[in-house]
């Protein structure tokens, strides 16, 4: 007979995505890379003058384009504005229903300018109606006919705040950005548990409980993906929950006991006694990422393979003097992963405690414990070209010493695919113990991804639902979608 827990999770496998979004996700990538690379599109007069051509120029060629045997390639700059005015769901929807009585959804009628489409029809189409606009941006924003722009104005356009809206997204490249991440398996696993999380909301709003469920940034990065397409995310949202599941990305506060703190807290313990397997990921969590600075000549010149562990600990048997200290190391040398690492382990807190680091994907890993003087109390040995970057494995370790009983650690450990170092590392940063470079000590309030959903549907909870960052979730545009993807109701408060 299947545990109640394996009964969840093949539930929440069965849902219905109506989009390829592993194949979708690895072009939201290429993108995101390109409007990084450009870096020009982020603030002053370049964002200020797209957002413009967005509002009054792009949304109404699309809205008066029919599909034809020729897609529109939609300019870089007003792409990028239209990607993070997507990124909140329900004031999209409600946005074109108001303007042009129906969702302007890319499927079928637009390709992204980085695919290399042919521009010629387009570029045509767009002169025709704006004349005095060049089809693709000047880069330097001084050039601007503002008697022409005030004529365009004078049209109605949304009201969202899309400058604000830009500078809110402008980080998460960075947290995605990651070779792993567009690794098959990688990106499998994330569609798991994004199917996962929609299902912890699912139940959530069963209960009324108006929990709030914060993402982790390979749910995140999938969950942004399917936004992008709105009436496919529409349709498969409202067939799950009943409405659109909004997203929210105005709170980034992870000071603790602040609502994403609090939240990623209590969403890592559901996911746990729902499925019962581990909520952190390696490779998915909040990073501080700075340029990479440590290597030497040979090895900047060669391509480094590397992998991010992250090592979750769960328990402490037989052990009851107060805190430990484990050390980590590679018994081979390792460009990335150097000396040993020493971190804190606090044996009676219910907080979850885990150690993330970056490491060549070969030799092995050394774990000394040690108790609050220094002493050992044995060592274990793991093999890195054992472990599973599919999920975290769990792991006894049995250190051996004088002892009469032996210490035993119950660890996580998950690991990303083998991936080309990219010339970044984790930064020290904040730790709760100490930490060596190349490592990071994390707990649940350093590592929210800055997004959080309360899937509590039109109504419940906060009000019409809980505002939240990278991924937050209002839960609800109080009303269905009906075919077309029309969204026959009003947008929640």
């Amino acid at each position: 007979m299947e545990k109640l827990e394996d009964l969840e999770w093949i539930e929440a496998q069965k849902m219905v995505i109506n989009i390829d979004l592993i194949a979708a996700t690895k072009k939201h990538l290429q993108f995101l890379e390109a409007i990084n690379d450009n870096g020009k599109l982020y603030n002053g007069l370049v964002l200020e003058r797209a957002v413009f051509r967005y509002k009054y120029c792009w949304l109404p060629l699309l809205a008066k384009h029919k599909v034809t045997k020729w897609q529109l390639v939609v300019p870089l700059d007003c792409e990028w504005i239209w990607h993070c005015h997507r990124l909140n769901p329900v004031r999209y929807m409600a946005d074109c229903k108001e303007l042009f009585g129906r969702i302007l959804d890319p499927c079928g009628m637009v390709i992204s300018s980085i695919e290399g489409g042919c521009k010629k029809e387009t570029e045509e189409l767009w002169n025709k109606m704006y004349p005095k606009e060049p089809y693709e941006l000047g880069l330097l924003g001084d050039c601007f006919d503002n008697e022409y722009g005030n004529e365009l104005v004078a049209s109605e356009s949304t009201k969202y705040d899309l400058v604000s809206a830009v500078k809110r997204q402008r980080s998460f490249y960075y947290q995605v950005s990651r070779a792993f991440m567009k690794d098959d398996i990688f990106l499998d696993g994330a569609l798991k548990r994004y199917k996962g999380f929609l299902h912890l909301i699912r139940r959530n709003m069963e209960k009324k409980s108006g929990q709030l469920c914060v993402p982790t940034y390979d749910i995140d990065l999938i969950w942004h993906t399917h936004q992008l397409h709105p009436l496919s995310y529409c349709n498969d949202t409202v067939s799950l929950l009943g409405n659109i599941l909004d997203h929210d990305d105005s709170d980034s506060d992870r000071a603790k006991d602040q609502k994403l703190d609090v939240g990623f807290t209590r969403t890592t313990k559901q996911w746990t006694h729902m499925f019962s397997s581990r909520y952190w990921r390696a490779g998915a969590m909040y990073s501080d990422i700075t340029p990479l600075n440590h290597l030497n000549d040979s090895a900047r010149s060669s391509v480094i393979m590397f992998v991010e562990i992250m090592v979750e600990m769960i328990e402490v048997r037989n052990y009851h003097k107060g805190n430990l200290v484990l050390s980590i190391k590679k018994k081979q040398n390792d460009m990335l992963f150097k000396g040993n690492n020493h971190f804190n382990i606090c044996a009676k807190t219910e907080e979850p405690q885990a150690v993330i680091f970056q490491c060549e994907p070969n030799g092995d890993l050394f774990f000394q414990l040690m108790d609050g003087s220094s002493k050992s109390l044995g060592t274990c040995l793991i093999s890195i070209s054992e472990l599973d970057s599919k999920l975290a494995s769990p792991i006894w370790l049995k250190f051996e010493s004088d002892r009469s009983l032996s210490v035993t650690l119950g660890i996580f450990i998950s690991m990303t695919p083998p991936s080309p170092l990219q010339g970044i590392v984790i930064k020290c940063g904040k730790l709760s113990g100490s930490g060596g470079c190349g490592t990071t000590c994390i707990t649940t309030r350093l590592w929210a991804t800055g997004g959080m959903c309360n899937g509590s549907g039109g109504g419940g909870g906060c009000g019409s639902g809980c505002r939240a960052s990278c991924g937050g979730c209002h839960g609800s545009c109080g009303g269905r979608c009906g075919g077309g993807g029309n969204c026959n109701g009003k947008q929640g408060v």
